[in-house]
């Protein structure tokens, strides 16, 4: 729906399914509705998710002509796409897999050049489009610095043959297509510090040396290597948003989506009973899908993480605060004795009004299937109000 000049979505990977046919058949049951609901009058884009093997069928026959046709007849288009996870998200044990292929190998390369090229096909003139992917790799793949560093400078390669197609691209064609790269705990890049040195220490000056030290090299990197601002995983670092976002601009690298999502969290205070219980009601969000990291902030304002759920029920002892990677639905704010991290995304969209960093947001809840079953409802009505909810925030 189009909000303040913005383009606001949701992503489709809450859909399962890893054909085409599946991810078009779930969009022809869920987005008329949604549309409905949302943006009956105006022109609604698609957070289109693509798996590997969706996105090589898309391309063979007629499909994606027959995508293109339904978008028209739907009164839709597509702007972002979800390049994060390969192969499956729903059904499977996900868990660190969701970085494989990771960005050291060719697989991941090849399957985010198609998404470019059809990409490129879908979106409408005068847009920039946008896709979000892994931040690099995995961390905990890796045993010690040297091989953390080969692994950055091998997937940063990848990455800037990722700009130079784009780069053709805008040449040839004048559209501005970017890599929106995600960070997110345990990930290569893990933080907004993280990332920002990582541009400016490893992407820029690989870059200057890939495009043959030509002038515009940062330039064109700056263009279509953007940052995918997931409020979730941000907020889970206990980041401070207004600083992240304003060395991005100082320092001129581009925000290509912000991702609207909430993790949980929750304060300990000296009531041990109580706290038992605030960790008894975390157990219940523990589930072998996804991982649920959990980064707890100590007494002494350290910050400890723990790689996955269990991992922090068994190992943290008397931290002040926890905060979990579980993508909780927006709309609420409790979650009986826990919280979500809805305040971060009032913030950050408050940011977004004063500075309007980006014109893309994409709702990103997709723990539908996995939630207990109290917070349920069927999925078109739950995106619906997740998205109603949004646009309530934005002064309009």
């Amino acid at each position: 729906m189009l909000i303040r000049n913005a383009h606001l979505t949701y992503c489709t990977n809450i859909h399962p399914g890893e054909s085409w046919d599946a991810h078009f058949l779930a969009l022809q049951q869920s987005f008329p509705q949604i549309k409905a609901d949302v943006s009956p009058d105006v022109s609604m884009g698609i957070g289109l998710r693509l798996s590997n093997q969706a996105s090589i069928e898309i391309l063979s026959g007629d499909n994606l002509q027959q995508f293109k046709q339904w978008l028209q007849e739907n009164d839709a288009y597509v702007f972002t796409m979800n390049g994060f996870p390969y192969g499956g998200f729903h059904d499977v044990v996900v868990k660190d897999q969701v970085h494989a292929p990771d960005w050291t190998t060719s697989e991941r390369l090849a399957y985010t050049q198609r998404l470019f090229e059809i990409l490129a096909q879908l979106l409408p003139e005068g847009m920039d489009g946008g896709i979000s992917t892994s931040p690099l790799s995995y961390r905990n793949w890796f045993a010690g610095a040297n091989e953390v560093k080969k692994a950055t400078i091998t997937a940063t390669m990848q990455i800037l043959k990722i700009a130079q197609q784009l780069n053709e691209i805008y040449e040839q064609s004048g559209k501005i297509l970017h890599l929106d790269i995600e960070p997110e705990p345990d990930g290569l890049l893990e933080t907004g510090r993280e990332f920002i040195d990582w541009y400016e220490q490893v992407l820029l000056p690989l870059g200057s040396d890939f495009f043959d030290g030509k002038s515009n090299a940062d330039t064109i990197i700056k263009r279509h290597i953007n940052l995918c601002y997931d409020v979730c995983h941000f907020s889970i670092g206990y980041e401070v948003h207004e600083e992240v976002v304003a060395e991005l601009a100082l320092k001129g690298i581009k925000t290509g989506k912000i991702q609207i999502s909430a993790a949980l969290k929750a304060s300990f205070d000296n009531d041990s009973e109580n706290n038992q219980a605030i960790l008894d009601s975390f157990a219940k969000f523990d589930e072998p899908t996804y991982l649920h990291q959990v980064i707890a902030r100590e007494k002494d304002g350290r910050l400890t993480r723990y790689s996955d759920l269990p991992d922090a029920l068994l190992l943290s002892k008397d931290a002040a605060e926890w905060r979990a990677h579980f993508h909780v639905p927006i709309f609420l704010e409790q979650f009986g004795l826990l919280s979500s991290t809805q305040s971060d995304i009032k913030e950050i969209l408050a940011i977004w009004e004063t500075r309007r960093f980006t014109n893309h947001l994409e709702v990103e809840t997709y723990t539908w299937n996995v939630l207990p079953p109290e917070l349920k409802i069927p999925i078109a009505s739950s995106i619906s109000r997740e998205l109603a909810w949004v646009a309530g925030q934005i002064k309009q």
